[in-house]
């Protein structure tokens, strides 16, 4: 969603594209901003932390790209961003990454008669929808996985999104490595010219779209279906079982990745692991590791805001479609963050 979220009591109109610091209430205050997937778990953790640790969070949701472009300008303490940054370029502009939450993507539908996560799809199949192999709904090969359940005489009507979009590519991404058909014509990228269907634009686009047409299906955040109350679908995963779209098949996927890898990029889009959720990515918070004398504080609150919602805040994100990450990674992430050091040289972070 293309829309503004404020979370703090104080207004932060302002027609710039960046969030003014002198609107900030006086006190314990960070700014961030950038990918919109993650916006209603930091809103979460904002009104959390703010009654926990007196740190008032404000984020504007906007996208990866503004983010990271924020960020790296030092107009926000830091950024959201679903696509993460080589190392290289993570030196360059002096910053460090660390994973915050996982999103799941989820292909949703609007089927008169059709509860969430009763149409079972494989991927071979949800990519035929996409790509218009299959135009009806009691097409027999949908039929022929959905014994005892009644699909409507109608067409389909996919819907996709026309901007640039970090659901986009993991769908994308995920669509290529279980379809050939997929992977030779329109392949995988964050704007994809998807052969047939309606376009849309933003996530509320997709969800309006979705709920105002009956034969739609469409793929979002798992966080936005569950607040919009789409119906989502079951997948076959790579282990070759049926899952639903909740939030154990959401946790199995993240308990099978490996975030050994510089940045912590792991690789999480159909991972052969029983239960697991084949759709699945974290997104990250990229912050500078050279904050200047005067923003030295902001970036410790940062970490202290983070730190906390890792250790305290997992079960309420849960219940809004998202995965906390593993207990584990808490650890990994904490040596990451003693790499942010004020212009003494010191690390910022001592906990």
């Amino acid at each position: 969603m293309r829309r503004r979220s404020l979370i703090t009591a104080a207004s932060l109109a302002a027609a710039s594209p960046f969030l003014p610091r002198l609107a900030l209430a006086q006190g314990a205050s960070i700014v961030g901003g950038g990918a919109v997937s993650p916006r209603q778990a930091y809103e979460k953790w904002a009104q959390l932390a703010q009654a926990a640790l007196g740190i008032q969070m404000t984020y504007q949701g906007s996208n990866s790209n503004t983010g990271a472009d924020q960020v790296v300008a030092r107009q926000v303490d830091f950024a959201g961003t679903d696509n993460p940054k080589r190392p290289g370029m993570l030196r360059e502009q002096h910053l460090i990454q660390f994973p915050a939450v996982l999103s799941a993507y989820v292909p949703v539908v609007n089927l008169p008669g059709v509860q969430p996560n009763q149409l079972k799809l494989t991927g071979e199949l949800l990519a035929d929808l996409f790509l218009g192999k299959i135009t009806k709904w009691n097409d027999k090969k949908l039929a022929a996985e959905n014994a005892g359940l009644r699909l409507p005489d109608m067409p389909v009507v996919p819907v996709h999104r026309a901007d640039p979009s970090g659901p986009t590519y993991y769908f994308t991404t995920y669509l290529t490595r279980v379809s050939e058909a997929w992977a030779q014509g329109p392949r995988a990228s964050n704007k994809v010219n998807f052969p047939t269907g309606q376009s849309v634009t933003a996530d509320g686009g997709m969800i309006e779209k979705v709920k105002a047409t009956p034969g739609a299906i469409g793929y979002t955040g798992a966080s936005n279906a569950k607040s919009a109350q789409l119906a989502t679908v079951s997948l076959r995963n790579r282990a070759g079982a049926f899952v639903a779209a909740d939030a154990a098949a959401f946790a199995k996927a993240a308990e099978a990745g490996d975030w050994s890898a510089p940045g912590f990029v792991t690789e999480m889009v159909d991972l052969e692991a029983e239960g697991a959720w084949p759709i699945v990515t974290p997104t990250f918070i990229l912050m500078p590791s050279n904050p200047e004398a005067d923003k030295v504080t902001a970036s410790l609150n940062t970490m202290k805001f983070f730190d906390w919602a890792f250790s305290n805040a997992g079960e309420a994100t849960t219940g809004l479609g998202f995965v906390p990450l593993p207990a584990a990674l808490h650890d990994s992430i904490k040596q990451v963050w003693r790499r942010v050091k004020g212009p003494d040289g010191k690390p910022i972070w001592e906990a």
